[in-house]
């Protein structure tokens, strides 16, 4: 039978107030079909790990579907593994390792939501790995009428299945594609300077399986740069030519105070995929949740001018930057993926929980890379105003899907109403 006690009623910080009349947690999937049939609206609130409301609904009901998980299952090949849509990624690791597979890639945060991720676009890093999407091989899909069917790729629509933000129905089945397990080090290197980044920004960001640069756009360069190695990959330890390598494991928000307990570790000691790809490991809470987080993607061609004119502002957003983060993403196939047919670097922004001095600070980032085509990620915070079509080129190819799956609107929001679909 349906909870809807102590149920989330803000976001993951705390930033966020949903708007929800009522908050559900079906306990069976014939449960589910009937709230969705009886809802006025719907949104799935995953984890809660997004920095605005694209997840609210505010004139209907808001769900949870952690009271549905299921052991996940692996093909008979061992090539795709199939999860229930309210599984994380970090339940999803003991049963892979005990399989002896992976994931080719893993968000900073292990635990988040994998359908809420694939989602709103939600990435790891790499110049060669597309964001966490490009793993989904088919989608088990609860739409308005209340059926549920399976989706793959052998479908024309989906391009807009995977990153679709809630707006088409409520994903209750993924099947991911995963491969045999490997090991994975991390090695930490200071001392570069930002000229020395911005100048050879493209083959930093190439110099590893996935490449991360700490900092506050302040100071005399960057805090720190992690390198994320296959071993079946490398021999010996990475170097990062004109920076200096250190033993030590830091915290991404390095000085602000954190300890590194909850880190993954480095130091180049081997470890589990699981264990070195995420930022933070599967066992702790990785943060108080005090914070506000805003990420923007550019064609990689402009990630080293874009790092120059975030340079030129530094000091006017670093009263309210924790931490800072560049890295590479591949291109993608989804129309609503930030990558979507172009490779990027990607600039993420943590943000004191403040709401109205993040958004002061978002608006001069907005203002510094206007000039490189920047597209906002989905679940955090941004100002622009109105539908994102200058961003997202596939919005109307997006919205004619949607239309087709939801046509009376039940999985929409303010948020959907204002930024993706047309009136």
């Amino acid at each position: 039978m349906a909870t809807t006690d102590a149920l989330r009623a803000t976001n993951w910080s705390g930033t966020i107030d949903y708007r929800s009349g009522r908050r559900v947690r079906p306990a069976s999937i014939e449960e589910l079909q009937r709230l969705v049939r009886e809802a006025p609206a719907a949104k799935v609130t995953g984890s809660g790990h997004s920095f605005n409301h694209v997840a609210d609904s505010e004139n209907g009901w808001q769900l949870d579907l952690s009271g549905l998980l299921e052991p996940p299952v692996v093909s008979d090949d061992r090539s795709t593994v199939e999860v229930s849509g309210g599984m994380t990624y970090g339940a999803l690791v003991p049963y892979l390792a005990q399989a002896g597979l992976a994931l080719a890639n893993l968000a900073s945060l292990p635990h988040i939501t994998i359908a809420g991720s694939v989602a709103t676009g939600t990435h790891g890093s790499g110049v060669r790995r597309p964001g966490l999407a490009s793993s989904v091989q088919a989608v088990q899909l609860l739409s308005a009428d209340g059926e549920v069917r399976w989706f793959d790729r052998s479908d024309p629509r989906f391009p807009a299945l995977v990153v679709s933000l809630g707006a088409l129905g409520v994903v209750t089945r993924l099947r991911l594609s995963v491969e045999p397990t490997y090991q994975v080090r991390q090695d930490t290197f200071v001392g570069l300077t930002w000229s020395q980044l911005t100048a050879g920004l493209g083959a930093i960001l190439e110099s590893a399986y996935s490449v991360s640069v700490f900092g506050r756009w302040i100071g005399e360069g960057p805090d720190h740069i992690v390198l994320k190695s296959r071993l079946d990959e490398v021999t010996g330890t990475p170097a990062l030519p004109g920076a200096e390598w250190i033993s030590d494991t830091r915290h991404p928000s390095w000085g602000s105070g954190e300890t590194n307990e909850k880190v993954t570790e480095q130091g180049g000691v081997p470890g589990l995929w699981s264990d070195r790809l995420p930022h933070f490991r599967m066992g702790f809470t990785p943060s108080s949740g005090a914070e506000i987080q805003s990420e923007f993607f550019v064609p990689a061609a402009h990630g080293a001018a874009a790092a120059d004119a975030l340079l030129q502002i530094g000091e006017r957003i670093a009263p309210v930057t924790i931490v800072s983060e560049i890295r590479a993403v591949a291109a993608d196939a989804q129309w609503l993926a930030p990558t979507y047919d172009r490779d990027s670097v990607v600039f993420h922004f943590t943000w004191r929980p403040d709401t109205a001095a993040a958004s002061a600070a978002v608006d001069l980032v907005q203002q510094a890379l206007a000039p490189f085509d920047p597209r906002p990620h989905w679940g955090k915070l941004f100002t622009y105003s109105g539908r994102l079509d200058a961003a997202y080129p596939r919005l109307d190819d997006f919205d004619a899907v949607r239309r087709e799956f939801d046509p009376t609107g039940r999985f929409l929001n303010d948020f959907l109403r204002r930024h993706v679909v047309r009136a």
